[in-house]
This record gives C-alpha cells, structure tokens and sequence, in this order.
C-alpha cells in the first residue's frame, strides 16, 4: 500500500508554529515516499470551531506550499459514519450503552477518589444493566480489554508498553449522538486509509485506546510517529511569549515561505551539519529516523538568520513583486519601475532580515524626503565643503553615470584636496540617504540617478555650517 499522512488542524484558532511542524513532517514523508497528505479537519468542537479559523488555516498551508491531495474533509459532515460504525461495535460485543448520568458519575470518582482508588469509570454497564428510566438517553462506550498489554512500536520514540488495566471505557458516542475525538480520528484514518500517523507527543498517551479501536474495527493499524514538542529558547513550552503565534503572523512580518518551512525542518530533524535545504532536497532527505528524542527548541534569532539566507539568495525581479506590500505598509509608494526597484533592493539585501525591513531599508530611495538622524547631520562640515561643492560639479559633468565614473568622480576630488574617502563618502551618504550607514556610495548614487543625486547634495548643501571669518584686530 503507497504511503497516505494525514494533518487534522482543528478550526478552533489561528495555525501556529507547532502544528506547521507537523503539517511539514506529513507533507515530507508522503512527498518522499510519493505518497499522499489528507488533510482533515477536526471541527467536531461546535462551540470552539469557526469557519473563520478554518480559512486561516487553509490560508497558512498555502501561503507556505504545503500542498495537500485530498480534502479538506470536514468530520462535522461523517457524523453518520461514526454512527454507523458505534452501532458496529455495540452490534459485535465491542461496545455498550451506559445510561449512568452526570451525577452518578461524579459520585463514583468523588468516592474512589476518597478511598484512594482508581479515578475512572467503574464499567457499571458493561455487562449489562437495566435502563433506569430514560432509555434513549445513553453514552456508548468502548468495552477496553481489561488485562494483557497494548504495544506501539513508535518510529520516533521506539517501543512503549502500556497497561490495559490502566485504560478506561472511553465514550465512543456522546448521549446527544456526537461522537468523541479519539473515535473520530481512528474511523477516519480506516476510512481514509491512512499508513503513517505523525503527530507531537502530547498525543501518545491516545495512542493505546486508538489502537485497540483499531483492533475492534479489525483494521490494519497504522505505523505511528511521535514528534518531540517544540519549546522556546528557556526550555519551557512553546507560547506566544516566545514567538508561538499565527503562521500567517510570519508571513505579515516579511518572512519568506521557503525560509520559514527551512527552519521548521530543522526544529527536530537533522541531516548531518547541513542548515539550509531547497525545498527538493527536504523531500529527498527526510526521513523519520533522522528525527530526534528530545524536545525541539524554538530560536526567534535562528529564524531571522536563515530568512535573511533567502533574501540574500532572491532574484532582485522576485524581491520587487514581495516587497510591495511592505512598502505600501510603510506609507511608501511601490514604484511602476520593477526593474529599477529591484535594482535598489539588490543593494540592501545585506542589511536586512525580513520583507518588512527590507522595505523601510529602500525609503531612502523611494521618497525623496529625507530625514537626517543627528550623526548624519554632524558630517556636514565647513571644512569639507570646498571638496563636497567640487564632487557635486564633477558628478554634474560626467558623461556616463555609473558605478565607475562615480567613483573616479571621487577619486579625482579626494586627491585634489589631500583627504581621505571617508571625508567626502559620509557627508555625500548623509545627504542622499540622512544617514551615516549604507550600501556601497557608488551603487547608491547609481541607482537613484544623476538628476535626484545633484538635487539632494544641492538641498543638503545649505545645511552646512558656515565657515567662521576672523574678526579685525
């Protein structure tokens, strides 16, 4: 049988980061066995469920490529699947109605947890008992095999041992007819025809009471993998407070999809000491036994790292079509030029790590309204003013304007008055850009052009300080 994953996100909230992980490990292992990812939706929480959360979550999955082959399946929509399949099990011996109310309930777990026993279900009704009044108001509840042992062998974490005696009857259908999660998930895996389950640990301890499901469908159990929980850099669990927030957050805040599924790859899973993947390589490359044990650690700074590889790595024509909604974001305009715009971009790669920064990084060439910060201000000195008015007159006079001739522009003054480059770079970088840091002078007056370089070295011209003239003795 060709491999068949499953993600079941339920619509409850945004997609966060610890699902995506699991999203991607699915999406690796069908994609490296050319198999197929189900996706489902496990919106039997009516009260929690939005269809608002689901299109965020469709949204998410999406924006990061993680394409899936069937579905989305609604589980709200095969309640008479599950139906069918309690009345299977009742029919077989392998379930039970059990007509003891709320209140019975909490006086059996009120009583045994006096006596310092077994909080659980005591299986009154297992073998039979006498409606007490109301017939059509029941639960039906799995009749769990009372000895003996139930074994996974998980791919991730290996062979864990179970006590059935340690299990309870758990409700399979609720008395308003609404099925139980743990029900849900394993009739649709049969039914889906799922091979490999790969979920976070915090699902192993369902695992023993999906198995014996399972077993009472007489269907063939799937291989399970239990993926380390992702925490954040002080070791505790993953929450907002570390970065835990909606996927789509990422995606606001100007990071690449390709770079954030890179790092999400990593969070648990290794290749020798490579770092950064296409994404044909994480497919090649993955497996389950590559996975670790331990708890993967969240790092906000790792992220940004790797995001700023794949800036550095994206076409300019590519950088150009992103980053026009993070320049309208900033109350910039996206120029009509994309080959210019990416042309700016292609010299501030370096200097950032996101979309978003990338964008408040090229104000400077965009609006010709600039702002000088106090230290870029301090560089428009008299003393310097002779060979600042001498620059602006030879840059006024070349024939070709590009990166060269700019620069033997420079030479060529600098010389003339015996000073260093970064005499005459700085004030000419804090005229045309109001700061003292940059990409390379020359690059920079290349891309924003003759006519809007002598406009903005004449306009900062008369912010230089006038040179004082000695009194009369």
């Amino acid at each position: 049988m060709s491999v068949r994953t499953r993600f079941p996100p339920s619509p409850t909230g945004a997609l966060h980061i610890g699902a995506v992980r699991t999203a991607l490990f699915n999406y690796l292992f069908a994609r490296h066995h050319g198999g197929a990812l189900v996706l489902r939706i496990e919106d039997t929480d009516r009260e929690r469920s939005t269809p608002e959360s689901t299109a965020t979550i469709l949204d998410g999955l999406r924006w990061l490529g993680l394409e899936w082959d069937e579905g989305p399946f609604f589980q709200s929509q095969r309640t008479e699947l599950y139906r069918a399949q309690a009345d299977r099990l009742l029919e077989g011996g392998r379930a039970y109605r059990c007509w003891c109310t709320a209140e019975e309930l909490e006086a059996k777990r009120d009583a045994a947890i006096k006596a310092g026993g077994r909080v659980g279900y005591d299986r009154t009704c297992r073998e039979g008992r006498t409606p007490p009044g109301d017939e059509s108001s029941f639960v039906v509840r799995f009749k769990a095999p009372l000895d003996g042992e139930t074994v996974v062998d998980d791919k991730v974490k290996g062979r864990i041992v179970f006590q059935n005696a340690e299990l309870d009857d758990l409700v399979l259908l609720r008395s308003d007819g609404t099925p139980t999660y743990n029900f849900c998930v394993v009739v649709d895996d049969v039914d889906m025809r799922i091979t490999d389950v790969i979920r976070g640990d915090d699902h192993v301890a369902n695992t023993p009471r999906q198995v014996l499901l399972y077993q009472a469908l007489d269907a063939p159990l799937p291989r399970f993998a239990h993926l380390p929980m992702i925490h954040g850099p002080d070791k505790t669990k993953l929450s907002k407070r570390h970065g835990a927030t909606s996927i789509l957050a990422y995606r606001d805040q100007g990071y690449l999809p390709d770079a954030l599924v890179n790092y999400l790859a990593r969070l648990g899973w290794s290749h020798g000491d490579q770092e950064l993947f296409s994404r044909s390589e994480l497919v090649e490359k993955f497996s389950l036994e590559s996975v670790g044990t331990s708890p993967a650690i969240f790092n906000p700074e790792k992220l940004a790292w790797v995001n700023f590889q794949y800036l550095k790595a994206t076409p300019p024509e590519t950088l150009a079509r992103l980053v026009g909604p993070f320049l309208v974001q900033a109350g910039l305009p996206v120029p009509t030029d994309q080959a210019w715009l990416g042309s700016a971009l292609a010299t501030l790669r370096e200097r950032a790590k996101t979309l978003a920064e990338l964008a408040e990084a090229a104000r400077f060439y965009i609006s010709d309204t600039i702002e000088m910060t106090a230290q870029a201000q301090a560089q428009l000195r008299a003393e310097i003013a002779p060979a600042f008015d001498e620059l602006v007159d030879r840059l006024e006079r070349l024939e070709r304007w590009e990166p060269a001739t700019i620069e033997a522009a420079f030479h060529a003054t600098i010389e003339r008055h015996a000073i260093g480059l970064g005499k005459l770079a700085q004030p000419v970088r804090a005229a045309v850009t109001g700061s003292t840091a940059s990409p390379g002078i020359y690059e920079v007056l290349d891309v924003l052009g003759r006519d809007r370089t002598i406009a903005r070295l004449r306009a900062a011209r008369a912010h230089f300080p006038s040179v004082a003239t000695p009194s009369a003795p």
